[in-house]
């Protein structure tokens, strides 16, 4: 198993403090993919997964209940042909536009199927057991138990009273970080980081720390994106992902952006052959101009009806910009996640550190007329 690992990167772990017991493990987490013994996007979805009946409400994983757009089906149908030809220019294509379209030298620029990849890459390659992860509380799980899973100390600051990612607290949490991740909106709260916030962290982060800003979220809000910080060769990686507004959760395509010499160590770790049907259908999702628009205007319009909804019933919840968002339950969340389930409604996970909370996802709008009925029945 170690032999996915270079003379090279194994001299390097072993200068970041690794011993050679954890290489073994290391070449775990690069060979064993959606394996892994920790969590991944689709693995996490997967903590909700049921044996649901057709007619079920699937609202439990961020999902994006319009899936691709007309041009990203077209794309992938005409594609299936080309199935037994590895046709590595699909992945330039979206490397060139999406570098494009972000301003950014296309050696900023490297994809990957989906962002759960180089998540774990960013974990290998800038944290360790003398440089700890730093990200916020409840927040997206992945890189804290990637680095557990190495060796390395994760380390989680709860959010602001305004749920936001407390960058001060973060900032000073260990003089050694390694990697300080930020999702925006967060995960599982849907609420924002002022950019403000972050360009404090990224001047004031402790030395040879990386920023990592993870934007699977951002089209959803309609907010910049942080991506001129990249183009100002700031310590800072990007991820994108295009599951959540693209609606491509099963078809997997992603990026990670950055300074190129923090790529290359990112990337050194594993690169593979990307799936042709994800790489067309993301293409034709970038050139489809209209999507971002129309899908934040739908999603935020059943989002918005829900909340009126919410607020009718007097029911205390995390306004989000988003396409979740945490609900107040007041009493153990997976009482009423069981009960929900009930009802043939399916919602998200609990978060230990908000253990009377549960996350929805915002479905369409009949999902959430359904969703209504189920959650006042359940919490009468």
């Amino acid at each position: 198993m170690n032999a996915v690992l270079t003379h090279y990167q194994k001299d390097d772990l072993l200068n970041r403090g690794f011993s050679r017991r954890t290489f073994g493990r290391i070449a775990t987490m690069l060979s064993a993919g959606a394996a892994l013994p920790f969590y991944n996007e689709p693995a996490l979805a997967q903590l909700s997964r049921v044996e649901a009946p057709p007619d079920a409400v699937l609202i439990n994983a961020n999902e994006n209940p319009l899936g691709p757009c007309k041009e990203a089906r077209e794309a992938v149908q005409r594609m299936i042909q080309y199935g037994g030809r590895y046709r590595f220019g699909e992945a330039d294509r979206v490397r060139t536009l999406l570098s494009e379209q972000e301003g950014l030298k296309i050696n900023y620029v490297t994809i990957h199927a989906g962002s759960s990849g180089p998540l774990h890459q960013a974990v290998l390659a800038f944290c360790s057991p003398t440089r700890p992860f730093v990200t916020g509380d409840p927040g997206y799980e992945a890189g804290g138990h990637a680095a557990n899973f190495i060796g390395a100390k994760a380390i989680n600051v709860p959010l602001t009273k305004d749920y936001a990612h407390d960058v001060k607290a973060m900032a000073a949490a260990s003089a050694d970080a390694g990697l300080i991740y930020i999702c925006n909106p967060n995960n599982p709260t849907g609420t924002l980081t002022p950019r403000s916030d972050i360009d404090w962290l990224v001047a004031n982060k402790p030395k040879g720390a990386i920023v990592m800003i993870d934007e699977a979220y951002t089209h959803i809000a309609g907010v910049p994106f942080c991506t001129d910080l990249v183009a100002a060769d700031k310590d800072v990686v990007i991820l994108r992902t295009f599951s959540k507004i693209y609606g491509m959760a099963g078809l997997r395509a992603g990026a990670i952006m950055g300074r190129p010499d923090l790529l290359q160590k990112v990337n050194g770790f594993s690169q593979t052959m990307m799936p042709i049907t994800g790489m067309a259908a993301a293409s034709a999702s970038l050139e489809a101009k209209y999507v971002v628009p129309e899908r934040r205007k739908i999603i935020g319009d059943v989002r918005n009806d829900t909340f009126e909804f919410l607020d009718k019933h007097n029911f205390s919840f995390v306004r989000s910009v988003s396409n979740c968002f945490m609900v107040d339950v007041k009493r153990p969340g997976r009482e009423i996640v069981n009960a929900m389930a009930q009802e043939k409604v399916y919602i998200g996970r609990v978060w230990p550190s908000w253990p009377n909370h549960v996350r929805v996802t915002v479905g369409t709008q009949d999902e959430m007329n359904k969703f209504k009925t189920a959650f006042v029945k359940v919490m009468a």
